[in-house]
């Protein structure tokens, strides 16, 4: 690799690292503590957990067409 190329890189590296110094950062306590809580507030909405509704589930199967 020449000079320049190895100077452009280590510019690019530096140019990131200055940007990831100015993200928030949070504990990893904290965050656990929040997504439990995002959960825990949603989970009546959640499919998975409730489950679909008959009338409301778009993959039940179609009722056979009585023209034939």
């Amino acid at each position: 690799m020449s000079v320049a190329a190895n100077l452009s890189v280590s510019r690019k590296k530096v140019q990131q690292l200055r940007c990831e110094l100015g993200i928030k950062r949070l504990k990893v306590s904290q965050a656990a503590t929040d997504l439990k809580q995002f959960c825990l507030q949603n989970a009546q909405h959640d499919p998975l957990l409730t489950g679909i509704h008959p009338n409301t589930n778009p993959f039940r199967p179609g009722k056979p067409c009585l023209l034939l």
